[in-house]
């Protein structure tokens, strides 16, 4: 199949952008993960990092596996300023984008016929590889892929097929001389060009499940899940998010209530986020974060809330409310 076919299939489906490359190892990535782990920049983390010599092998994840096709959704919407007593989500996070490029992926593999395998957000793959080994994107200075006219803001899958298709071209593009995304992170933890110290990331830490850093919290603000920083300022967003401005939000959830998450039922809490990845789906990890927001976003009607948990007997949440508490009395006091 040619590359033209694929794509003409794929914008039918709904997909963004599709591109296929060979089924072979990604032995530069796989090099690399052993190399950064060396330096302890991946910090506890491990999804497609856990086991590299599955990760960075498509040909071993299909019996006869010819073609890795990388397909990209576009999720940027815009969202509405936030509210007193309000946290943000990262924009990929709004919905469950992956479930819907799943169904999307699943619907591809059907047209294109053989047998073939869908994988999104999947510990087994690194599809960012796959994305720029097949020419949909490059890598950005901030280590995520950056595809022409889509830009940063885009959840990534693939199939992997006993076809074989035509390989994309590289986009030939790169960020040049621009660090813009290097200059805006709060904690400095893109300490290299396209290298991510995880031990210094908001995202990270929005979903570790430890207690948060001083340093960490002061700078979370009102993000309780994930961080969008690096692509807010990146100069190719621009195009995509002037021409999906007029979009509806719809389904998609970009603000929480903080209170809302801190007097919600545990299985409530949990089931309304499935969406999101916290530690054994424990809820305890979501309240720590709105505890911090609340540092930054609440007013003197949350303090009650802030002193019930403060003299709570669970000692994480207990301490982070603590510090939101005071922190939240001294900003009123300046006010």
């Amino acid at each position: 199949m040619n590359s033209a076919r694929l794509e003409e299939i794929a914008r039918g489906l709904g997909l963004d952008a599709v591109r296929a490359a060979p089924a072979l190892p990604y032995e530069n990535v796989e090099r690399t993960i052993g190399e950064r782990r060396a330096e302890s920049l991946y910090a506890d983390m491990s999804f497609t990092l856990a086991r590299p010599e599955i990760s960075c092998h498509p040909e071993r994840l299909l019996d006869g596996a010819r073609s890795v096709v990388s397909a990209a959704l576009s999720y940027y919407r815009p969202g509405p300023e936030p509210g007193p007593g309000e946290g943000r989500l990262a924009r990929h996070a709004w919905r469950d984008h992956y479930a819907e490029l799943r169904l999307e992926l699943a619907a591809l593999g059907e047209r294109l016929g053989g047998r073939y395998r869908v994988l999104v957000d999947a510990s087994e793959h690194v599809d960012r590889e796959a994305a720029v080994r097949s020419g949909l994107g490059f890598y950005g200075k901030n280590g995520l892929v950056i595809a022409p006219r889509l830009g940063s803001w885009i959840v990534l899958g693939t199939l992997v097929s006993e076809l074989e298709i035509e390989p994309g071209e590289p986009p030939g593009r790169d960020c040049g001389a621009c660090r813009l995304c290097i200059e805006a992170c709060p904690t400095g933890a893109l300490v290299r060009e396209g290298v991510l110290d995880a031990r210094l990331c908001l995202s990270y830490w929005t979903q570790s499940r430890r207690a948060l850093p001083m340093p960490i919290r002061e700078r979370m603000g009102i993000g309780v899940y994930g961080c969008d920083i690096c692509q807010q300022v990146c100069p190719w967003n621009r195009g995509v998010e002037k021409r999906r401005e007029h979009l509806a939000l719809g389904a998609a959830e970009p603000l929480v209530s903080l209170e809302d998450w801190l007097t919600a039922g545990d299985s409530e809490l949990v089931a309304r986020y499935r969406r999101l990845y916290f530690p054994r789906r424990d809820p305890r990890f979501l309240r720590r974060n709105a505890l911090v927001a609340l540092a930054d976003a609440g007013t003197k009607e949350h303090e009650p809330l802030l002193e019930r948990y403060a003299a709570g007997a669970d000692d994480l949440l207990a301490e982070h409310a603590g510090w939101a508490l005071s922190r939240l009395r001294g900003r009123l006091a300046r006010s």
